[in-house]
């Protein structure tokens, strides 16, 4: 059974940071890429980063390139997403999730498995 346990959400004002950790049991996270979607009330989920098995090449949304930063530690089986210089717009339910290979993408129906989710409200 995979488990994707998102953590590391909260409140935070406008101009602040998080820092958020996706681990994951019952799979090793080192041969697959990883992504982050987020999902806004209303809105439908919509992709945020994703980093390939090495961790060398990653994507970012147009929406928080230069301010989010994706990484990973495969010795700890854990992907992470540092957020800086939050907006209101950023306030969502954070997902991580785990792609059925190790290529990158974008397209959240292309990731098998998700965690549960972390609630980020960022105020203005």
């Amino acid at each position: 059974q995979v488990q994707l346990i998102e953590s590391g959400g909260g409140l935070v004002q406008a101009g602040g940071s998080l820092r958020l950790s996706c681990a994951a049991s019952g799979r090793s996270l080192s041969a697959y890429a990883m992504g982050w979607f987020r999902q806004a009330p209303g809105k439908e989920r919509e992709f945020v980063s994703t980093i390939s098995w090495t961790g060398i090449s990653t994507v970012y949304a147009d929406s928080v390139k230069g301010r989010f930063t994706i990484s990973r530690n495969n010795a700890v089986n854990t992907v992470y997403l540092q957020m800086n210089s939050l907006k209101p717009e950023d306030t969502a339910v954070y997902y991580c999730a785990s792609a059925p290979s190790q290529y990158i993408t974008t397209n959240r129906l292309e990731y098998n498995y998700w965690g549960q989710g972390t609630q980020v409200t960022v105020s203005s």
